[in-house]
């Protein structure tokens, strides 16, 4: 039966470059999630954009001397590049400055202020003196007093991921002097998100399809008791409260942001000329998988479920697959120090598919991974290239050469060959199964498997030398082997899609790898292979220390 499946992915703040803790946080497990459901037949809506209304778009701006909206429009357009160069297959990709995005949010703001979740209250707010203004969020620092870091922001601890109000913090800086603010009265409205506690709290505790991670810091965080939060900020950049009176104050990111989610399955909708088309994703039987870093654990599992629950109607997230964090050569990533692999630079040197593919076996499912160029380089060398890659080669290359360019009539299938056969048709279930479970490392390793056992398979019949004494099983052993590329190219689809779709394309076959669909299409013998080119590159062992030179971490 075909599901209807929204994937939602985190909205990077336009404020600076993508780097890869962001790809391996959200963006490539999203699309890993997204291709295979696609290639399986399901109805799919990948959905995101950029965050622009931030105080880190302000930030950056008042640093470059530019407006937010120039800021934004820059990285948004930098995001757009570097996703198509890793092929990450949005059916949207957005931004909160729309005036669909405006419109939504405001609808559910409104909505909810006339379900009683929303009311005014008078709250002391960080006044800089000697900037001359109110601080918003992300413009105060200072100690976080759950976990002591001394550098938690005015909405966010980063170390210990708990979310605040500026006035919680310790120590408290103005980010742009230093000043000690102080605090005057200032009249914002509140959600009521201590209304929804215990709804939250069943909710949650049935859920025992999410990772352990996700489940446990959401009920922590739960049974510690949910208090309301300020829903608006003394800022001039950003959503317009559409209520009389507050021209001053405009929607806070933190709850604003997540409508997009919605916004952009509505903007969807009406590109395809369709417009309530979105409800097949946010209503009945449909399924919503939210794929973000662990940083963004409770605005998901906690803030967005408590609104939709307010809202009502609307479904609330089947899960919610974040991952932990991405450290760059043992280290935390670091933009002061340069500790940053962006994803722009990146592509000056290498392919796609090699950095999916490492990132992908070493993704950070339910622990903090390291990405270091040794392993990139051997990844690269010992998997891709010569087990996958030299699978690929060697196999076609040597039918198209002495088989007339045909995939072999295979004749009569002996025992070895046909266990390999059923290995390859199996190998759609395991992977599938690890896949719709968001496993996607051990997915991987299943996929990988099978290219092991093909070369072992190989090894074993030596069809380059049985072709001098016997041809026809030359032919069968080709023909196996060719059986398990067929089958490799579509599980690993997902995870290496460009090379993926050169493999369809020289096993002669037509059209999109997604049309072949999520099963086996065993070969017609006699059909028409192209000529293949070798798949990926081998990389020198200087690599290693050439990046990590760029980055600082030896000397040159």
């Amino acid at each position: 039966m075909t599901e209807n499946i929204l994937i939602a992915v985190a909205w990077p703040y336009a404020n600076s470059r993508l780097h890869l803790g962001h790809v391996a946080g959200a963006y490539l497990p999203a699309d890993i999630f997204a291709r295979y459901h696609r290639i399986k037949g399901n109805r799919v809506i990948m959905v995101s954009g950029s965050d622009q209304h931030g105080t880190p778009v302000t930030i950056r701006a008042e640093a470059e001397g530019k407006t937010p909206a120039e800021i934004a429009d820059r990285y948004h357009q930098l995001f757009l590049e570097d996703f198509a160069k890793l092929g990450i297959s949005w059916d949207l990709f957005t931004s909160t400055s729309t005036d669909n995005h405006k419109k939504t949010a405001q609808e559910v703001f409104l909505k909810l202020h006339q379900k009683g979740y929303i009311y005014q209250r008078s709250v002391c707010q960080p006044w800089c003196d000697k900037c001359r203004r109110f601080l918003p969020d992300r413009y105060v620092e200072g100690t976080c007093p759950i976990c002591k870091s001394t550098n938690a922001r005015g909405d966010q601890c980063e170390q210990c991921g708990k979310p605040m109000n500026a006035s919680e913090l310790l120590d408290a800086r103005c980010r742009t002097c230093g000043n000690a603010p102080e605090y005057k009265e200032s009249e914002h409205l509140f959600f009521k998100l201590s209304a929804f506690e215990k709804p939250l709290l069943d909710w949650v505790s049935t859920q025992s399809h999410w990772r352990a991670n996700v489940q446990n810091f959401t009920k922590r965080y739960l049974e510690e008791g949910l208090h309301d939060r300020a829903i608006t900020r003394d800022i001039d950049w950003g959503v317009p409260l559409p209520l009389d009176g507050y021209d001053e104050k405009r929607l806070y990111v933190w709850f604003e942001a997540v409508i997009g989610y919605l916004s952009a399955s509505k903007e969807w909708s009406e590109k395809l000329g369709k417009p309530e088309e979105w409800r097949t994703f946010w209503e009945g039987d449909a399924r919503s998988y939210y794929f973000i870093g662990k940083d963004n654990i409770p605005f998901h599992t906690i803030v967005w479920p408590a609104m939709l629950m307010g809202y009502e109607g609307l479904a609330l997230p089947y899960n919610v697959p974040a991952n932990e964090f991405l450290t760059i050569e043992s280290q935390k990533f670091s933009k002061s120090r340069n500790l940053a692999i962006w994803v722009t630079d990146y592509f000056e040197r290498y392919q796609a598919d090699p950095l999916r593919y490492l990132l992908s076996a070493n993704m950070p499912e339910t622990a903090d991974t390291d990405f270091s160029w040794r392993e990139f380089v051997r990844r690269n060398n010992d998997e891709l290239v010569s087990t996958y890659g030299n699978l690929v080669q060697r196999v076609l290359t040597f039918t198209y050469g002495r088989f007339e360019a045909e995939v072999p009539f295979p004749g009569e299938i002996d025992e070895a060959s046909q266990v390999m056969l059923g290995k390859a048709t199996a190998i759609f279930e395991v992977v599938g199964n690890l896949l719709a479970s968001c496993h996607f490392k051990e997915a991987l390793r299943a996929a990988m498997s099978l290219a092991q056992e093909a070369n072992r398979y190989l090894d074993e019949k030596a069809p380059w030398k049985a072709i001098k004494t016997d041809r026809q099983n030359s032919a069968l052993s080709l023909y196996v082997a060719i059986a398990v590329i067929t089958a490799l190219k579509t599980v690993l689809y997902p995870f290496i899609p460009f090379s993926s779709q050169k493999v369809h394309d020289y096993l002669g076959l037509q059209g999109n790898i997604e049309d072949s669909g999520w099963q086996l299409a065993l070969p017609q013998p006699g059909s028409k292979l192209k000529q293949p080119q070798v798949l990926f590159t081998k990389l020198e062992e200087a690599v290693v220390e050439e990046e990590m030179q760029r980055m600082g971490l030896i000397a040159n």
